[in-house]
């Protein structure tokens, strides 16, 4: 009888210890068992990105396209030569799937040209960060990278466009001698004819110093629609650098770069342009276009 009673007590015991194992749903309970990673408690998987494969990178500029940006190429007279120019160069990677690229290079009589198209899909190895958010934060450090200047506001610009003539016209009647030297330099000044000396040796504080070197100071700051920049209408972000530098003293060499993210895939595009003749920069605003000609047809390209 005592064996039975214990018996009895155990399966009892063993009862009550599965009941608070399982908890109740009823009183809204944890229950001890419950799986974290179960259907009903995991996070939803973020959404994949869209493109799951890449371009083929050499054929995504056209003839037409490589005549523009690499002039040279036309120069060359051996057909076979020539076609091989047109082909461009796979980049070396160990994953297609990932990341192609293709580069060209052609040399001409007054320049030798470098092209890079570059194309990246980015996955997310987090099953809770979608692939177009790694993308996205892959693009951000692209961007502080480059480190792009301000774009100049347009109440500086309408300062600097106006020139003293205005600067002249708000100051005060009672203005200092520095207020009062600025007015030799308004043509519209009746005593400007007599006090030439003012205006060359004027104080570099003044006005009238600052107004006549401000077109010779702006002259070597770039136009603000060349200068490295945030790009509108290309993929979901876009960015433009160019940077000049010199190999030695003489040789000057200019790259622009066009990056663009659309999705989960970025594009990069560097265009390179050393000048054969001593002295000469690469013209800013051509190569610009022409890389963005081709950003554009590459972001096409992609969105079909």
């Amino acid at each position: 009888m005592q064996r039975k009673a214990y018996v009895t007590g155990v399966a009892a015991l063993l009862a009550a210890l599965l009941a608070g194992c399982t908890g109740s749903s009823d009183d809204g309970g944890t229950t001890d068992d419950a799986n974290p990673g179960s259907a009903g408690t995991a996070s939803p998987a973020a959404e994949p990105g869209r493109y799951r494969t890449l371009p083929e990178p050499c054929g995504a500029a056209g003839r037409s396209t490589l005549d523009s940006l690499l002039p040279g190429i036309r120069q060359i007279t051996d057909e076979d030569q020539r076609d091989k120019a047109y082909a461009g160069e796979p980049t070396l990677t160990f994953d297609t799937d990932r990341k192609v690229g293709c580069r060209w290079k052609v040399e001409q009589r007054d320049a030798t040209d470098h092209l890079l198209v570059d194309l990246e899909r980015v996955v997310s190895y987090d099953n809770t960060v979608s692939d177009d958010s790694e993308a996205q934060e892959l693009f951000a450090k692209m961007v502080v990278a480059a480190d792009l200047p301000e774009p100049a506001s347009s109440s500086a610009t309408s300062d600097e466009g106006s020139g003293d003539p205005s600067g002249a016209s708000t100051g005060s009647p009672t203005a200092t001698p520095t207020g009062s030297a600025s007015a030799p330099s308004s043509p519209s000044s009746p005593s400007s004819p007599s006090s030439p000396s003012s205006r060359s040796s004027g104080s570099p504080a003044s006005p009238a110093s600052s107004a006549p070197s401000s077109p010779t100071s702006s002259s070597s700051v770039p136009p603000t629609d060349v200068q490295p920049r945030l790009l509108d209408d290309l993929g979901d972000e876009a960015f433009l650098d160019d940077a000049l530098s010199s190999s030695g003293s003489t040789a000057q060499q200019r790259t622009v770069t066009v990056a663009f993210r659309t999705s989960n895939v970025i594009v990069t595009i560097a265009y390179e342009e050393q000048s054969a003749t001593l002295g000469v920069a690469p013209d800013s605003k051509e190569m610009q276009d022409n890389a963005q000609k081709l950003a554009a047809q590459l972001a096409d390209a992609l969105a079909d």
